[in-house]
């Protein structure tokens, strides 16, 4: 059989010696532990005071409109300009787009059947529509100073009036895509801004320990982000709805135009001098029959 082998009993000097040693070290470190504790609740007590008013005062503000421009910066200003632009043009092109004042449907209505019955010869139609002085009119003017002319020539009139109109409908629609470009440009070249301050404040100061000193820039630069978006967005909506109302009203314009050289185009009134020539002579032809 094997005898297991059993450690080495530790030496009674061994032992004590081993426990001084220790207890000396734990009794030099405790007491070491009452001024590191006074020292950390020191620390805590000053980072707390230093970090709770930072917290409270600076925050990213999202509530007042003027604290925004403010934190903002200076490029805040040109975005509020755009901003007011924008809600001018809006009201303008509103009022200046409304079906009943490019295309009044009285006024074309009586027009049209006025002409059609022959009731209007072309001095006062032109009158009429030089009175009314709507887009509408404008077309139909350019068409009735070719009354009586080849339909080529009476359609050529309605598409140069036409153009000419149509470059008033589309009048400040560009300032609309203006806006909608130039926005976000600006609150791009605020973020920017607002990193160059942040990685300033880093070079400058130990601002890695301490956040709020990077809190101004990233503020800066978020808030004239959001800006320029917010501008931007709305103004790129507001284009395309009025390009495409401009879109609609030109094709009605149109519509209208070639309907008047069907009416007064020498071809047209050509056929209607015929009309009645035939008529009388089938009458006459009847009343010889009939005798």
């Amino acid at each position: 059989m094997t005898r297991q082998c059993k450690p080495a009993p530790i030496a009674l000097a061994d032992a004590v010696l081993v426990a001084a040693v220790f207890w000396t070290a734990a009794g030099g470190a405790w007491a070491q532990v009452p001024g590191l504790v006074e020292a950390a609740v020191g620390e805590a007590a000053d980072a707390g005071l230093r970090a709770a008013p930072v917290a409270a005062e600076n925050p990213i503000p999202t509530k007042d409109l003027w604290s925004i421009i403010q934190d903002g910066g200076l490029l805040m200003i040109p975005i509020a300009f755009c901003s007011l632009i924008l809600v001018a043009f809006v009201f303008e092109r509103t009022i200046s787009l409304r079906r009943g004042r490019v295309i009044p449907k009285p006024f074309v209505t009586r027009l049209m059947r006025q002409i059609s019955d022959g009731e209007l010869d072309r001095d006062r139609a032109l009158e009429l529509c030089v009175e009314n002085g709507s887009p509408v009119a404008d077309v139909l003017a350019g068409a009735i100073r070719k009354w009586g002319r080849p339909a080529v020539e009476v359609e050529q009139a309605v598409i140069d009036a036409g153009e000419r109109t149509t470059n008033g409908l589309r009048r400040y629609l560009r300032v609309f895509n203006g806006v909608a470009t130039v926005s976000p440009l600006l609150g791009l070249l605020g973020t920017v801004v607002g990193m160059i301050r942040a990685f300033n404040a880093i070079a400058t100061a130990d601002a890695m320990g301490r956040p709020e000193l990077l809190a101004s820039g990233i503020s800066q630069a978020l808030l004239t982000t959001a800006a320029g978006l917010t501008v931007a967005i709305p103004a790129l909506i507001l284009y395309m709805y009025f390009v495409s109302r401009v879109d609609r009203l030109i094709i009605d314009i149109d519509a209208l135009g070639q309907q008047l050289v069907n009416t007064i185009s020498a071809e047209e009134l050509q056929d209607k001098s015929r009309k009645p020539q035939t008529s009388k002579s089938r009458r006459s032809s009847r009343h010889e029959s009939a005798a």
